[in-house]
């Protein structure tokens, strides 16, 4: 009875961090990028919010709003694009915001490689807001 309650606490708390591990934003945005990579919709879609918005950080313009609307995009994108494939180049993680500096290869529309940052915001364990910053022309 005695070693119950005395080891109690330590499972309680370790079962508290693995479940926050798998929840850091960092690691919600590393996954989501595998199935990017993997160009697989229905895992990237997993890691999203229901209320997910997509925005351009020139124009301020929401290019989505809402799953069913993100999904629209990145499955003719995913198709159109069976071996599109993106590098990390730089990471930061602050809080529940992720940066990261992207090299993506092989995307429709484009015959040449590209840079992008996107600032991702993670809440619960799923993207609520993307943030896209191109290059300037």
């Amino acid at each position: 009875m005695i070693l119950k309650r005395t080891l109690l606490p330590f499972f309680i708390f370790f079962a508290l961090n693995v479940h926050a591990q798998k929840t850091k934003p960092v690691d919600v945005v590393e996954a989501s990028l595998k199935a990017y990579n993997s160009v697989d919709i229905d895992v990237y879609m997993s890691y999203f919010s229901e209320d997910i918005e997509m925005k351009d950080y020139d124009n301020g313009k929401i290019n989505a709003k809402g799953k069913a609307e993100v999904r629209a995009i990145f499955e003719a994108y995913f198709k159109a694009s069976p071996n599109l494939n993106s590098k990390v180049i730089d990471r930061l993680a602050f809080d529940n915001k992720v940066m990261d500096h992207q090299h993506i290869t092989k995307a429709k529309g484009s015959k040449d490689p590209f840079e992008i940052v996107i600032i991702y915001e993670v809440l619960g364990g799923k993207i609520t807001s993307m943030l896209a910053v191109s290059k300037s022309k």
